[in-house]
């Protein structure tokens, strides 16, 4: 298969488009109409003739993308010029050539090829190295303009404090800024701290009291997976990874069959599904694994299981923000809890000696 797929990725070409998931995903087929990427790791090498579709902790496009790109992750770098539109988010951003419009954002920002619709642009440190034909709107802390700078319609410069940020004369004509209050950015948001800890919080909070409404609602069966999960962790994420598998597969079959392909959304949303809900199960074992490892007992009371539920949401949540080895916890721990609810709820013959 001309498309790379490692580490237990999933890839599909289908009507000249190329679907591709995994924890680190190469695409490498030439002839490629619609690109679409989601894992930890993204790269694109060759040059593709549709729309590129990206999603990843880190993401590398070094062909050219023929119609429009629409990018999220945390590092982020468009090599490649674009012919269309482009759509970006994440912390450290760096775009080549746009044909069309620019909506970026991102902590770090990088513009190092000529844009030949408006931009959109908001970040901390910004490096302006590009000719934009149309208007820009611009949302920065600090912004280091390039030799090739130059903006050929109107700058909106949006500050907390009007005057600011200085604008050279050879960008842009003192007569075609507008400054306004930052109130006023109506374009993409740049990652803030604030929201970060508030999402992940949130976040936080969904699992934990997800964990404690199932605590309440089926405490016997839940204690069981509990147990499955803490007493046998390797049966449990070995169980679960043949789950997975088998969803994964049966949808990229339904796909082949072509009939079947109304019947993959719905097997992509079973395994969305059951990955949230071994996610929300195993979270809740790793909470009260900890707790009885500080000397508590097992949780025989909705107030106990709650804390318990708290707990393993965090700790599980902080762990995961660990670069690469955060992943891997995080994924063990949705197989795990996978594997745990298929041995108890639906109980396969096959595995009718699972403790």
């Amino acid at each position: 298969m001309p498309v790379l797929a490692e580490d237990h990725s999933a890839a599909l070409d289908f009507g000249g488009d190329s679907f591709l998931a995994g924890r680190s995903v190469t695409h490498d087929r030439a002839g490629t109409d619609d690109l679409f990427m989601a894992g930890e790791t993204v790269a694109g090498r060759v040059e593709i003739t549709g729309s590129a579709h990206l999603a990843g902790r880190e993401v590398l496009m070094e062909g050219a993308v023929g119609g429009d790109a629409y990018v999220a992750g945390e590092e982020i770098t468009l090599l490649g010029n674009v012919s269309g539109d482009v759509t970006v988010a994440g912390r450290a951003v760096s775009v080549a050539g746009v044909g069309g419009d620019l909506r970026i954002a991102g902590s770090e920002v990088q513009l190092r090829g000529d844009i030949g619709g408006y931009a959109m642009v908001a970040g901390e440190e910004i490096a302006f190295d590009a000719a934009v034909t149309g208007d820009v709107s611009l949302a920065a802390r600090d912004v280091d303009w390039g030799e090739m700078a130059a903006i050929g319609g109107r700058l909106f410069v949006y500050e907390e404090e009007t005057g600011a940020l200085d604008v050279p004369e050879r960008v842009v004509p003192a007569d075609r800024i507008e400054r306004r209050e930052i109130e006023e950015w109506e374009g993409p948001e740049r990652p803030n701290l604030r929201s970060a800890i508030g999402k992940f919080l949130f976040g936080v909070i969904v699992v934990a009291g997800l964990a404690a409404l199932i605590a309440a609602l089926v405490p016997g069966r839940l204690a069981e997976m509990r147990r499955q999960i803490l007493a046998q962790p390797f049966k449990s994420l070995w169980l679960g990874f043949l789950m997975q598998s088998m969803l994964i597969g049966a949808g990229v079959l339904f796909a082949m069959t072509i009939i079947g392909l109304l019947l993959t959304p719905a097997m992509l949303l079973l395994v969305l599904l059951g990955g949230f809900a071994g996610y929300v199960v195993a979270s809740y074992a790793f909470g009260v694994g900890l707790l009885m490892a500080v000397g508590t007992q097992e949780p025989d009371s909705i107030g106990d299981r709650a804390l318990a539920a708290g707990v393993g949401a965090l700790a599980a949540g902080i762990i995961g923000l660990i670069p690469f080895l955060g992943w891997l916890f995080v994924l063990a721990l949705v197989l795990s809890g996978i594997g745990a609810i298929t041995a108890r709820v639906v109980r396969p013959v096959f595995f009718s000696d699972t403790v």
